[in-house]
């Protein structure tokens, strides 16, 4: 006898039962009434010819038919339900991006903007990790990553995304900042900095200032502590543009004599040569271009 389409909510209904010896239980498993649940398991019943359940005042048990069917149903089912949640599974990582870069940059950078990606790939799901080294894109690694270097990386494809540039900033309640008159004086005052590849000496020797002698009072791993070291006071940082954008709109900085010294690095974003961005990564990399050009 083929199995037609009208006995699966029947098969659904009576599975259900059988599992819990109970019509009340399976109908509100299946968010049905229990009249329901009894109207498709006696359908069922009818159809087959025999009785899949002895019924008595205190319930329901399977009668040996019964077992039978519940046993074949129930694999059944759970198979269905396998597959469906893979399939389901498969089109959600189609839909997913993995993303790895600094923490500073998604800070700073990457979340102020992704309200508007948001709001023009609604589709998409973004998976951030934030972290120093960079991480292998191996086999359930990420899909993309951003970060500031050479653009040269062994086994990646690296776009070019944005430049950098590096200046002094403090916070306006620093004391000493108001006797700030031009770069030299900034010697004078408590620095704060971070691991990057260019630090105060570049910036002084950029500057013309030659053989300054300065305190660096704090050294930071990430670039977000040392400006928050700064923001607190402890001493003036020398700032990436890009990273130190939104502390100086929002007035916790404000931006100390001398000329800006161009960045050494840039940032790219990268991903493996050896596969071909899907479409849900490339869509992220047109949007992370776009962005950065604005």
């Amino acid at each position: 006898m083929a199995l037609r389409s009208d006995w699966f909510s029947a098969l659904a209904a009576f599975e259900s039962a059988a599992r819990h010896q109970n019509f009340a239980h399976a109908a509100e498993e299946l968010h049905l009434t229990a009249s329901a649940v009894s109207h498709h398991v006696r359908k069922l019943e009818s159809r087959l010819g025999v009785a899949l359940f002895t019924r008595h005042a205190r319930g329901v048990a399977l009668t040996a038919e019964g077992r039978r069917l519940a046993d074949v149903a129930g694999g059944a089912i759970h198979e269905i339900d396998d597959a469906m949640r893979e399939l389901r599974s498969r089109r959600e990582d189609a839909q997913t991006v993995r993303l790895t870069t600094l923490h500073s940059f998604a800070y700073a950078w990457l979340v102020p903007r992704l309200a508007d990606f948001a709001q023009r790939h609604p589709d998409i799901r973004l998976r951030i990790d934030t972290e120093i080294s960079l991480t292998r894109f191996d086999t359930g690694g990420p899909d993309l990553g951003i970060r500031h270097g050479p653009g040269r990386w062994p086994g990646l494809s690296a776009i070019h995304l944005m430049d950098e540039s590096l200046f002094p900033v403090a916070a306006p309640s620093m004391p000493g900042v108001g006797r700030v008159r031009d770069a030299a004086d900034i010697a004078r005052l408590p620095l704060v900095a971070d691991l990057s590849h260019q630090g105060w000496h570049d910036w002084f020797r950029a500057n013309d200032i030659c053989n300054a002698r300065f305190d660096e009072r704090f050294v930071f791993s990430d670039s977000t502590d040392m400006l928050r070291a700064a923001a607190f006071g402890l001493g003036a940082a020398l700032a990436r543009e890009r990273i130190v954008a939104p502390w100086l709109d929002g007035g916790q900085f404000v931006r100390l004599p001398g000329e800006a010294m161009p960045g050494r690095y840039a940032y790219h974003v990268i991903h493996p040569a050896h596969r071909r961005p899907r479409q849900a990564v490339r869509r992220v990399i047109d949007w992370l271009l776009e962005q950065a050009a604005r």
